[in-house]
């Protein structure tokens, strides 16, 4: 296995009146290294476009993650989706992005604006073979990857913004391969990048969508280990065990909660520096400690960063305070989020004795475990989980 791996974002808008969204995208892995990306169009727009999108995206995904061919998918996909009435058309309109082995990249391209390829960049040209499958035409690439390579797939609610406003003609797939060629070397994520396109198309329109616009953006980045360490083990004589092995992972260490971060700095022999600094009001300040990257503490800060992961997922609505902010939920955001791509969680099973109901602490401190865990996953991130 190589040292890259896909980092996936996407973000869509609504065609204005509209409470479902027309366009669809699945990602589904394949093992630790590939993984079936597809962005898929419903034709028209509201529930029956939804329906449409959902059923093909979920359709290919998860053949193509099965090892079925692209005729299959597509046969399939023909002989499920219903028949629109008014237009006579049965199909949804898609884009498939197979990331194999994270060294090669497949795109399979149905009546969607062409995938955007840039590198070291710039927007490059590449190669298409036509295909003929039950009656479709379709277009097949092979793209052998390399570090920062980034792949903008997109509905055709992207080109469209616009149109018959400040772009007679909508805002061109050139245009919109130069907006992407200055955001990509900036240090954005897939999500942050998906989110300023489709930003940008929703300012076209006026506020006022006159299409379903969706971006979904893949960037390959080099893998990024980092490991958190999250309270005392339940026996103390396994304490020298579970810091010797969070300390021989690569990467970043974390560490959160007060007595957590004493019996690391026994460990290492170095001074533990509390800071008296509550950079937000609501969140315990962070410590010093020579070795590791960050220590702040438990369950009150991890709270934090749990609320935050379940906003990224859903409307990201909170990213303007945690991507500035000095607090340690928002530095653990930046580090889990945007930094890291294979994070290992140490979970100590011990009671705190300051606790009344220990039975309650317990049982929320696993839970802040298993959900941020989850959530991580959810980014994208390949997630261990050790508890001691």
């Amino acid at each position: 296995m190589n040292e890259l791996c896909a980092d996936v974002g996407y973000k869509s808008i609504n065609h204005h009146g509209e409470l479902l969204c027309g366009d669809h995208v699945d990602v589904v892995e394949q093992g630790e290294s590939s993984s079936v990306i597809v962005l898929a169009d419903g034709l028209g727009s509201g529930v029956k476009a939804s329906i449409l999108s959902t059923l093909t995206s979920k359709i290919i995904s998860t053949m193509m993650a099965q090892g079925m061919s692209l005729e299959d998918c597509v046969e399939t996909i023909a002989a499920t989706l219903p028949i629109c009435s008014i237009r006579g058309l049965a199909y949804s309109t898609f884009t498939i992005i197979h990331l194999v082995n994270n060294w090669q990249a497949e795109l399979i391209q149905f009546d969607n604006p062409p995938v955007i390829f840039i590198r070291n960049g710039k927007s490059l040209d590449y190669s298409m073979t036509e295909m003929n499958i039950d009656g479709k035409r379709i277009y097949k690439s092979v793209i052998y990857l390399q570090e920062n390579d980034l792949f903008v797939a997109m509905s055709d609610g992207c080109p469209h913004a616009g149109m018959g406003g400040i772009y007679n003609f909508g805002w061109k797939r050139e245009e919109i391969a130069s907006f992407m060629e200055e955001k990509s070397g900036m240090g954005y994520t897939a999500k942050a990048l998906s989110a300023l396109l489709v930003d940008e198309c929703n300012k076209l329109y006026g506020g006022k969508p006159g299409d379903d616009a969706t971006a979904c953006v893949i960037r390959i980045r080099r893998r990024v280990p980092m490991s958190i360490l999250f309270g005392p083990p339940a026996s103390r004589d396994d304490n020298d065990r579970m810091l010797s092995l969070f300390f021989s992972k690569a990467g970043k260490h974390i560490i959160c909660g007060g007595t957590t971060s004493t019996i690391v700095s026994n460990y290492l022999g170095k001074p533990l520096r509390p800071s008296l600094d509550f950079v937000e009001s609501d969140i315990p300040p962070i410590a010093e400690l020579e070795g590791v990257d960050l220590a702040t503490e438990g369950v009150i800060t991890l709270s934090r960063v749990l609320e935050y992961a379940r906003d990224y997922l859903q409307d990201d609505l909170l990213y303007d305070k945690w991507s500035v902010g000095r607090d340690g939920a928002s530095l653990i955001c930046r580090m889990l989020f945007e930094e890291a791509t294979d994070i290992n969680f140490f979970a100590g099973k011990a009671n705190n004795p300051a606790h009344q109901d220990k039975a309650l602490n317990f049982a929320i401190k696993m839970n802040l475990v298993e959900e941020l865990a989850d959530c991580l996953k959810k980014m994208g991130k390949r997630i261990k989980v050790s508890y001691f």
